[in-house]
């Protein structure tokens, strides 16, 4: 069961793994992307039976990752007891972005890639 998330993780906070086997050290947000270039190449000319494809990509290399959209990433320091910190990028799949912080974390905006975008703004409290 996934439940909503309204507000970010604070950079330098320590949480653990949902199912407990360690615990991470959140380094900030990030937005999980897919490399488009790692696309598999077909593996035989039969299974293509109209026009064959341009292995020309057209469009952007990096998009954001469709499986990971509504979910919050964080860069991250995995902490195991007798290891060296790892840096890795988790997605928190049981959680679900609300509107307002999914449309901050993949806006296609211009306006997103302000330096001064690094929070999302705050929404409206109701009375």
């Amino acid at each position: 069961m996934a439940f909503p998330v309204d507000d970010l993780l604070e950079p330098g906070s320590e949480c653990p793994s949902l199912g407990g086997q360690y615990s991470f050290r959140v380094l900030g947000p990030c937005c999980r992307l897919f490399d488009r270039e790692e696309l598999p190449w077909p593996s035989c000319r039969l299974a293509w039976r109209s026009k064959e494809p341009s292995w020309r990509r057209i469009g952007k290399r990096f998009v954001a990752d469709l499986a990971a959209r509504r979910c919050p990433s964080y860069a991250v320091e995995l902490l195991q007891p007798g290891a060296k910190p790892t840096r890795t990028v988790i997605t928190l799949f049981p959680q679900r972005l609300s509107a307002n912080l999914q449309e901050w974390w993949y806006s296609k905006q211009p306006s997103s890639l302000d330096p001064g975008n690094s929070r999302p703004r705050p929404t409206a409290q109701e009375p």
